[in-house]
């Protein structure tokens, strides 16, 4: 008779000790977002002058709120959100972001600062969360957050207008969204409400991830490989019909794969929706994408639609991205070919782009009209410096198997090596040249080479514009062209309306030149780059600010430098379990435990792995800040790997010291290194007589 009231008992102690354990964990949780809010938002809207590259997203975000086109790299969310966050608190969109130390002098930049900040300080209490449901441990995550929560660097990187703290936040939300749907399937709550909800939360915050960098694709890896696995743990489930994981693999098919689609679209149909007018990107798109931006010289733009000898045209390479064939006054300098004068490719509206097309033997006729057709042998004649379109057989500047082009002659003459055959693609004998839509290669008529743009970006003597040559191999894709501007008043014009593309035209034609834009970084002259060796050794930081107010991105060293030691422990200790299980050894007192925590590893170091191996084979220029995405995983790592070892000490006393003084060292370290984030005030640290003196751990700090 006395076995109920025990039971009772025992299930009544459990409760409390649940509740107990639920109200400690919320009450760490509050300690941390406290002190989230205070170093994040501390000093936020310091320096009052443009720092690195707010001189980019700052821009950006005012051709948003003015609906100006421009071309990035990166696709537009994020953009998007800083302009809406701009004019949302006063921003009028006026202010120019020319470069880095450019005081704003009364302009409503904080609301902007304040949004990234804010999105940015959300991924540490998320962290929290997420290292807490996979261990159910609040040891881990308060290790884990506190790692990102006093880290200088992720202090430095979300307090400022650009995109990194919008990428991160997104990408953390991702994860948190993946492990919250894990937990609800493992405790039997699939198809509730909640369970639904953090699906379509974890689908929209991927389409956001990587709608403000391509990089986000990482983090929309690491979500399917999570899925995979859910739905093969689900499989595995014999208590559950196989009609259960179809379900299953339906849901997350809608959720995680074509509600992500459809955002990504939405926000890119938005984005060309509001730039409609004509900007200083126009010219890296096509002849027909810029007639739909009011303001271009093609919107609802009037012109003839056949070439005719006498009519000034613009030459527009027919490649994605492709630049106007382009002269100016300038030779070519000394051992770079003859120092005739400079052609090149150049990607903006510009007088230097255009040519009179003449007959190869005679000035145009003045009475009568002639239509340029395929096969036709032309001469071009720069308008504004009277030269015309050469090639002889001296070598390219960069291209050393093509031959050189250049502008020749005086007053429109020239010779023989000034004529060009046109050839329209798939054209016949009798085809005429039309505006915009012909597309056709000019084959030198002595030297049997085509007039290419290699791609190649000249030096400073070409001023950083893209290499024109004349290729032997006359089926070089990169030879097409097509006739943009075409003025010629004998001709009846006719409206560019009907070469207008629909949205599924220039959102392709928007990511083929975003692609190419970004294989197109390089490193320029003099610019301070990083290789992906150096970034999880803290080798060297960026400045976001020189002058009397100097801000440097750099990591907390002990931080960093621990994470590594952690990363390794990880490793080992995942190599020691693996080795238990394959030969059958089980340790039942905490084989679940382990389990738990070895498995929150793995998915943590397939994280960072992700976001941080494929910078390894990427051929565009890197930076430092490239890293931030992975640290993170890589700090939620050390808050399980921190917690595992923790367990296995064999005082409780000793355990609570431990803790104690790795957070005192995490305070003290942040205390030291937190004037890079805030502000160093006095001389570079190699003067001995500085503050930062003392700090300067490493030679190739430059703080």
């Amino acid at each position: 008779m006395a076995k109920p009231p025990a039971t009772g008992t025992k299930s009544s102690k459990k409760s409390e000790k649940s509740s107990e354990e639920s109200s400690y964990r919320w009450l760490v949780f509050s300690i941390v977002l406290a002190l989230t809010i205070a170093t994040r938002f501390y000093k936020v809207t310091e320096p009052d002058h443009v720092c690195w590259d707010e001189t980019h997203f700052g821009k950006m975000g005012s051709w948003y709120i003015n609906r100006t086109f421009f071309f990035d790299v990166h696709p537009p969310l994020g953009k998007m959100l800083i302009g809406l966050s701009g004019l949302l608190t006063g921003y009028n969109g006026t202010y120019p972001f020319e470069k880095p130390g450019d005081k704003y002098n009364g302009t409503k930049y904080e609301g902007m600062r304040i949004f990234c900040t804010t999105l940015g300080a959300l991924i540490i209490p998320m962290s929290y969360d997420i290292v807490y449901d996979l261990t159910r441990s609040v040891q881990a995550a308060v290790i884990a957050s506190s790692y990102i929560l006093f880290d200088v660097g992720m202090l430095t990187l979300n307090q400022y207008i650009l995109l990194d703290p919008l990428l991160l936040f997104f990408m953390t939300a991702s994860t948190l969204g993946m492990v919250k749907v894990t937990k609800h399937t493992e405790n039997g709550n699939s198809f509730t409400v909640k369970w639904w909800l953090w699906l379509v939360f974890t689908g929209t915050m991927l389409a956001s991830t990587i709608s403000v960098k391509f990089v986000g694709l990482f983090v929309v890896l690491l979500v399917g490989l999570h899925t995979i696995n859910d739905l093969w743990n689900v499989l595995s489930d014999l208590s559950l019909p196989v009609m259960h994981t179809v379900k299953q693999l339906i849901a997350r098919a809608i959720t995680l794969i074509l509600w992500p689609i459809f955002l990504y679209l939405l926000f890119f149909y938005i984005h060309l929706a509001v730039l409609n007018r004509s900007g200083n990107g126009d010219g890296f798109y096509s002849s027909a994408f810029q007639s739909q931006l009011i303001g271009n010289s093609l919107h609802n733009a009037s012109m003839p639609r056949k070439m005719a000898y006498g009519a000034v045209v613009t030459i527009k390479n027919h490649k994605t991205g492709g630049g106007y064939l382009h002269s100016h006054f300038h030779l070519y300098p000394k051992g770079v070919g003859a120092r005739q004068q400079q052609i090149t490719t150049y990607t903006h509206k510009d007088d230097n782009n255009r040519w009179l097309v003449k007959p190869y033997n005679k000035d145009p006729a003045q009475d009568t009209v002639q239509i340029v057709k395929h096969g036709d042998l032309i001469r071009l004649e720069h308008v504004q410096t009277r030269r015309n379109l050469h090639a002889h057989r001296e070598v390219a500047p960069l291209t050393k198997k093509h031959f050189q082009v250049t502008g020749y002659g005086e007053n429109g003459t020239g010779d023989a090596n000034d004529i060009w055959k046109i050839m329209l693609a798939n054209g016949k004998d009798g085809d005429e040249v039309e505006t915009v839509t012909s597309k056709f290669t000019l084959v030198h008529y002595l030297q049997s080479c085509a007039l290419v743009a290699s791609g190649k970006q000249l030096p400073k003597w070409g001023f950083e514009q893209q290499e024109v040559s004349c290729n032997p191999n006359i089926r070089d894709k990169n030879a097409y062209w097509n006739i943009e501007d075409n003025i010629f008043e004998k001709l009846p014009n006719v409206s560019f309306q009907l070469y207008a593309p629909g949205f599924f035209s220039r959102f392709l034609e928007s990511h083929a030149v975003m692609f190419q834009g970004n294989a197109g970084l390089k490193p320029k002259e003099g610019e301070v780059t990083s290789r992906p060796w150096q970034w999880p050794i803290n080798y060297r930081g960026q400045f976001f600010s020189g002058n009397s107010y100097r801000v440097y991105l750099l990591g907390n060293p002990i931080i960093w430098w621990s994470n590594l030691v952690f990363l390794g422990l990880f490793l080992i200790t995942f190599l020691i379990q693996a080795i238990r299980i394959q030969r059958g050894y089980i340790d039942q007192s905490d084989s679940r435990t382990n389990w738990r925590s070895i498995n929150a590893g793995a998915w943590l170091f397939a994280g960072w792995l992700l976001h941080y191996l494929p910078f390894w084979a990427m051929g565009r220029v890197l930076y430092f800040h490239h890293y931030f995405p992975a640290l993170i995983y890589n700090s939620m790592l050390t808050g399980i790997m921190f917690d595992y070892i923790m367990k296995r000490l064999p005082f409780a006393w000793l355990k609570h010291v431990l803790l104690g003084a790795t957070i005192s060292i995490l305070v003290y370290s942040f205390k030291l290194f937190s004037p890079l984030a805030y502000g160093m005030h006095d001389g570079p640290a190699t003067e001995p007589n500085s503050t930062m003196h003392s700090l300067l751990w490493m030679k190739t700090w430059e703080f």
